[in-house]
Parts: C-alpha cells; sequence; structure tokens
C-alpha cells in the first residue's frame, strides 16, 4: 500500500477483512494421521506436523457471511492463514488449535492470489488427543 493510499482497498483484498499480524493470532498445526512404528515394533497411528503457522480463526454465529455459507452448514469455524510455499492444504487434513481437532471440510485459495488459504472445518468431538 502507498502512502495516502486509504486502506479500505487493503481489506477489499480479503472480502472485507484486513489480514494484519494482529488479526491472525491462533497458533494453528496442519497434522495428518500416519502410521508410526513404536519401540516394540507394533504399528499405530499417529499424528506427523505438516505445517505451524499463525492463523485468523472465526467460530460460527448467527452473522450475514455464515448464512450465506448454507452450503457448509456443518461448518463451526473458519481458519485463514498464509500460504505455506511448496505445500498444499487438503481435506485429508486436521488442524490442531489449542485443545481442539477441526476436521478440515473446504479449502480455497482467497481472491486467488496465491497468498492467503482459508478452510472451512468441522469441530472434532471426542477425539483423545
Amino acid at each position: 500500500m502507498e502512502y495516502g493510499q486509504h486502506s479500505f482497498a487493503a481489506r477489499q483484498i480479503m472480502g472485507g477483512v484486513s489480514m494484519s499480524f494482529g488479526k491472525m493470532n491462533t497458533l494453528i498445526d496442519i497434522i495428518t494421521a500416519a502410521p508410526v512404528k513404536d519401540a516394540e515394533g507394533f504399528v499405530t497411528t499417529g499424528d506427523i506436523v505438516l505445517a505451524s503457522v499463525r492463523a485468523y480463526k472465526e467460530d460460527k454465529h448467527g452473522s450475514e457471511r455464515w448464512v450465506n455459507m448454507a452450503a457448509f452448514s456443518e461448518a463451526t469455524a473458519l481458519f485463514r492463514f498464509r500460504k505455506v510455499p511448496g505445500f498444499e492444504v487438503e481435506t485429508t487434513h486436521i488442524i490442531a488449535c489449542d485443545t481442539e481437532r477441526y476436521r478440515i471440510i473446504s479449502v480455497e485459495d482467497v481472491r486467488g492470489r496465491g497468498m492467503y488459504v482459508e478452510c472451512l472445518c468441522e469441530r472434532v468431538e471426542g477425539s483423545v488427543k
């Protein structure tokens, strides 16, 4: 943004939401479940952290934006974060945030610019970890 340019132009990039590091204050881990062999040689399912990033998290509420996303009615949270170079987020991955886990339902490149990724997620209930 050039000197003297209004910040409104920057907000249009993210659909009305300014993505500064101040808003991306939630640390998340993008993980996948993979078979892991323990010391005795038994194979169990373990978590492998693929990336740790700061993200903007928005829980589901009754705003107009969430009403318009009726196709994703099972989504309970939205995560927006900077794209990690050389890494593609997939719907098979899981987002771990604080003590909760979220299954990724939808992954979208925000505005098709390759700068930010937006994930609609469903909270996983009853996971033991």
